[in-house]
């Protein structure tokens, strides 16, 4: 391969830097790579110069999304948190800003941070928190609106008899029912606050379960399982736990049919893997356990993908917002969290639950 004309020295004041660079040429060729992009990316700068960038990183699109989107539209465009993966090492979770340059012509920087794990775990719990409290909110005016349902409702059953004309009971069962269906919505708001009973859980009879609801449900969907079948039973609460993975799996299948995947197209993925030094409830675990959800829709609207686990928050036309809601409700109270990473034809749904020690 002939490498691009330019000379090393070109870019040596960026080998001083601790933030990882990268140039991209006009044409996609990666022209310098520094010493901290090295260690960053675990492969060596030599083996890259030279190389079409739309290659080495094709599956980082996310990353690709960006370069063409500041080349287009001449602007730094930054990415706090995405995945980026070189020549087929495992995914690197960083942030990174990519610029334009005037020179060399259409070049390109990039600049790549390491995700501090601490601000992530900070971040999430903030969102917890938040979250708590919005719960807290709806539990309580759920209970207030409860009451007066039900006397609205009783009301207009004893005027639906006392009215002369048959014709006039169609506005009485309008009242009924809407009051049936807020009745409805409040339970689902005060559901997930009972207490899990806990016992010994083996995560993929939880997955088949949800597999079998989601096929009867929707028999064109296409369900693959990527399970790592050594993983042990864990503590936890069998139902909360088929609940929380069944909100997510007919959130998927929703947004797929809404974006025409309804027809054998769409395709949902059940895979577990261990999961080795995460923080749960802010402590630390050697070894835990990641459940994910993935699908091939249309993604999470970007403007309300920081708010897709507060209640009443919806993407869906219609949708009321309290599946993720409630499925972040039970996860919590079985130890466990739940992140989310979406993008246009990918969306992937993390459980993470301690495994015993």
């Amino acid at each position: 391969m002939s490498m691009p004309p330019f000379s090393p020295t070109d870019y040596s004041g960026l080998d001083s830097l601790s933030t990882g660079t990268l140039i991209l040429d006009a044409g996609r060729r990666i022209l310098h790579v520094n010493p901290a992009a090295e260690t960053l990316l675990g492969v060596s700068g030599v083996l890259l110069l030279g190389d079409d960038a739309m290659s080495v990183f094709e599956r980082s699109p996310e990353l690709l999304a960006a370069v063409q989107t500041a080349c287009t539209q001449q602007e730094t465009v930054i990415e706090y948190e995405l995945d980026v993966v070189v020549s087929g090492h495992p995914p690197i979770r960083l942030s990174c800003s990519v610029s334009p340059l005037d020179k060399p012509e259409d070049a390109v920087l990039i600049e790549m941070r390491a995700v501090d794990p601490h601000l992530r775990i900070a971040r999430l719990e903030q969102a917890r928190l938040q979250q708590e409290a919005n719960r807290e909110l709806l539990r309580n005016l759920a209970h207030e609106i409860k009451n007066p349902l039900g006397g609205i409702r009783g009301a207009a059953q004893l005027l639906e008899h006392e009215l002369p004309r048959e014709s006039l009971r169609e506005y009485t069962q309008v009242i009924i029912k809407e009051s049936d269906r807020l009745q409805s919505l409040m339970e689902r708001l005060l559901t997930p606050h009972r207490m899990p009973r806990f016992g010994a859980v083996n995560i993929h009879e939880v997955l088949e379960r949800v597999r079998s609801l989601i096929l009867a449900e929707t028999p064109s969907m296409s369900l693959r399982r990527d399970y790592d079948i050594s993983l042990p039973e864990i503590r936890a609460d069998a139902e909360q736990l088929i609940q929380a993975t069944l909100n997510i799996a007919r959130n998927a299948v929703q947004a797929m049919h809404g974006n025409g995947h309804g027809h054998g197209q769409g395709e949902i993925i059940f895979k577990t893997r261990v999961a080795r030094q995460i923080t749960l409830e802010s402590r630390r675990y050697q070894l835990g356990m990641r459940v994910e959800i993935i699908d091939n829709g249309p993604g999470i609207p970007e403007e309300i993908r920081e708010q897709i686990f507060f209640p009443l928050v919806s993407g869906r036309e219609g949708g009321s917002g309290l599946g993720l809601a409630v499925a972040q409700t039970l996860v919590a109270q079985n130890h466990g969290t739940i992140d989310c990473e979406s993008r246009p034809g990918h969306t992937a749904f993390s459980i993470f639950l301690p495994l015993p020690g």
